[in-house]
């Protein structure tokens, strides 16, 4: 399959960076309270290092974002090592998950999706190797002294002892569990179990600290995290559950990644690195958890408590408003002797998790052209924050197409959620918003061209009308056919002839330009 190698630990991916020059270490002593935040904030909104050919460390279009990794080595009150922004760049995450591009890394998931059909014996039998180790990427638990359990707290455990940040100035503003309610952690790969099933599933839900054993836990009602929770309330049992910080490079991103129901985030993740990832059982609860993972915060979400949680400058921009969710006790805090705590902040962007969007973006691309295969590309534009804008290229074949298109999009998955979608033909650019928008200002006409919608919302959307739902817009941008309204004739567009831009790249030396 042409794996490159992913890092086994956050130790390696930290030292791999470094020798890359896509981290840097600052000594001086920061305040956990903002001020990590701030210097981090600032650094990712700088330009990135250049990066090798072929793996560009820049947006193309907005420019040269993500800055460095930031590992900070003296956080005040604190003998744990922060790492900050280190999957901030195209090229970091390239590096995390193991690919070139992640234009490869999609190539590889579309070979999953349709894989070739070998035609006769050896073929077949040359086949047998890759299908092997697909069916190897189950995680698989081992038995011997793993680094994540060289500390192990029970009763001593603390929460407070962790340097995890203030994000923003509001984050926690008028919480009843005071100045500790301004902590949040944000890069945690939370781990929990259905009770029927037995199936794992791993999510990135936010944490606010409310006490030394106690937090509140984000999990949106729609995940799957919040459905084995509901599971479990029903059995009027409350949920183990492990905070899981650092491991494997890929996890953190098959944590966030959106996966279709009944696919193991564990497996995603196996599949990046190309071998399953290892797991031992937590000290405290039924869980397993990644063996290389620098933290583990082991509890239970509890059944029966709720608590109030927010508010959380969220990666719309704004602050996410207060609101009652799950409380989660802790049980035990396991890690290594050497641990790094890794966190982010999410806030307008360019951050760091647009870079992981742009991920799944790219990774769940071949997923989507199997439930609409007229879909060539398509692009979630930097300003939209995930969410908000989707652009979308397809092979456009017959009348109304496009709408067609809205609608099957507005029906996959996560893609619920989005709330403006425009269409454009195979000649446009998605990745160009210039190029969208000439197109939508060339071919829309208003009266025609807008397919409005209602339905589920980012509960995250202050705009919408009501919690959780609200109005969509779909925006034809294609060439309209006959027998989709009164459509006039329709120009050509102006497009220099291949035989002259021939000419000129030849002999553009001589032009002295």
């Amino acid at each position: 399959m042409g794996f490159m190698a992913t890092y086994p630990d956050l130790q390696s991916f930290v030292a791999a960076l470094e020798q890359a020059g896509q981290l840097v270490r600052v000594r001086a002593e920061v305040d956990p309270l903002l001020e990590l935040a701030a210097v981090a904030d600032r650094e990712m909104k700088s330009d990135s290092p250049e990066g090798p050919a072929g793996a560009p460390a820049c947006d193309p279009v907005n420019g040269r974002f993500g800055g460095r990794a930031i590992l900070f080595e003296n956080v005040r009150g604190h003998d744990v090592p922060v790492l900050i922004n280190a999957y901030g760049s195209y090229r970091r995450v390239n590096m995390a998950l193991g690919c070139q591009s992640l234009d490869e890394l999609a190539e590889r998931v579309n070979k999953l999706v349709k894989p070739e059909v070998p035609q006769g014996f050896f073929a077949k039998l040359r086949k047998l190797p890759e299908l092997a180790r697909l069916a190897n990427l189950k995680p698989k638990v081992v038995s011997r002294a793993a680094a994540c359990q060289e500390v192990v707290q029970t009763d001593d455990a603390d929460l407070t002892a962790l340097p995890v940040i203030q994000c923003w100035p509001g984050d926690g503003a008028g919480h009843p569990a005071g100045e500790l309610a301004k902590r949040y952690i944000t890069l945690g790969s939370i781990l929990t179990r259905h009770p029927e099933t037995g199936e794992g599933n791993v999510g990135m839900y936010r944490v606010q600290l409310l006490g030394p054993r106690r937090a509140a836990m984000h999990i949106h009602p729609p995940h799957d995290g919040a459905a084995n929770w509901r599971a479990w309330k029903d059995q009027g049992k409350s949920m183990p559950a492990a905070i899981v910080l650092g491991g494997p490079s890929p996890l953190a991103y098959a944590a966030s990644a959106p996966c279709p129901p009944g696919v193991d985030e564990m497996m995603l993740a196996g599949f990046l690195q190309g071998g399953p990832v290892e797991l031992v059982p937590c000290r405290t609860i039924d869980l397993a958890v990644p063996a290389s993972a620098d933290i583990v915060i082991e509890g239970e979400v509890a059944c029966d408590e709720l608590t109030v949680e927010g508010p959380f400058g969220d990666h719309t921009g704004f602050y996410s408003l207060a609101d009652r969710f799950p409380v989660f006790r802790v049980t035990a805090i396991t890690r290594r002797r050497d641990a790094i705590y890794p966190t982010t902040i999410v806030g307008q962007p360019p951050m760091e998790d647009y870079y992981l969007g742009k991920a799944t973006e790219r990774i769940f691309l071949p997923l989507l052209r199997t439930l609409c295969p007229e879909i060539l590309d398509y692009d979630l534009p930097m300003f939209g924050a995930f969410h908000n804008f989707v652009f979308v290229q397809i092979d456009k074949q017959y009348p109304h197409q496009a709408r067609k298109v809205m609608h099957a999009i507005w029906g996959a998955g996560q893609m619920v959620f989005s709330k403006f979608i425009v269409v454009v033909d195979r000649d446009v650019n998605v990745h160009d918003p210039n190029d969208v928008w000439f197109h939508v200002g060339a071919n829309v006409d208003p009266s025609r061209d807008l397919e409005r919608s209602a339905g589920p919302a980012d509960i995250l959307d202050h705009a919408s009308t009501e919690l959780g739902g609200g109005g969509k817009l779909g925006i034809d941008a294609t060439r309209k056919l006959p027998g989709e309204g009164p459509v006039r004739d329709w120009p050509e567009e102006l497009k220099m002839d291949d035989a002259t831009l021939a000419t000129i790249a030849r002999r553009w030396a001589e032009y002295g330009l």
